[in-house]
């Protein structure tokens, strides 16, 4: 088990966002993109995978040891700060449910552009040219 997958494994149990972990990560002074981010939890045979340092997961435990407890001087409970994570989550597995259809309700149809009369008179192929170097006598 490497540092990536150390990493990918916290950010699953404690349902994190990039954005949360970029947040989480500027407790420490440590800046990183979400792009760099992005790069440590794709896959191994990916062209754009990176492998996570020492110093970067170092960094994420430290920080998240800061944002879950808080400090010395300003304590946390990680439980409550976990349950406020939580709420703010967008719940994504909604089940969809489409609107019931009443009876005035007729499928929709789709409906083309009224033609003029040239356009009914003349069939597209009679437009089409074909130019194979001969010279027509037109």
């Amino acid at each position: 088990m490497n540092n990536n997958d150390i990493f990918k494994k916290l950010r699953v149990a404690l349902q994190l966002r990039d954005d949360q972990i970029v947040e989480i990560l500027q407790l420490v002074d440590f800046r990183i993109s979400k792009a760099e981010l992005g790069a440590f939890f794709r896959s191994e045979d990916h062209p754009n995978f990176m492998e996570c340092g020492d110093q970067v997961l170092r960094n994420f435990l430290n920080a998240l040891i800061i944002h879950l407890r808080g400090t010395k001087e300003n304590p946390k409970d990680p439980k409550q700060v976990l349950e406020a994570i939580k709420k703010d989550k967008k719940p994504l597995d909604k089940e969809f449910t489409p609107k019931p259809k009443t009876q005035d309700q007729k499928p929709k149809t789709y409906n083309p552009r009224p033609k003029t009369q040239d356009q009914k008179s003349k069939s597209p192929i009679e437009n089409i040219r074909y130019k194979n170097g001969k010279k027509n006598k037109e």
